[in-house]
């Protein structure tokens, strides 16, 4: 989600190259960020090739900085 956070989108093989995972590490990773409409994913082409992108929603970027912020707080020992 960082990554998604800083970046407008990211390719499949982008996300995968920098978080050194498998195709279907990623991909399991990616499904339920995808089924809680935190990131939306777009196929389409590049030549012949498929190319999958993504990029997080108005949905995922409120739940990540609510993320961010517990874990602040936790680590203060606030709340």
């Amino acid at each position: 989600m960082s990554m998604l956070m800083v970046n407008a989108s990211q390719s499949f093989n982008q996300l995968k190259e920098l978080l050194q995972i498998t195709d279907g590490n990623l991909a399991s990773h990616m499904k339920p960020l995808e089924e809680n409409n935190y990131v939306k994913m777009e196929k389409g082409f590049i030549g012949r090739k498929t190319n999958t992108t993504y990029a997080v929603t108005k949905a995922g970027q409120k739940a990540f900085r609510q993320h961010l912020d517990a874990l602040e707080k936790m680590i203060k020992g606030v709340g």
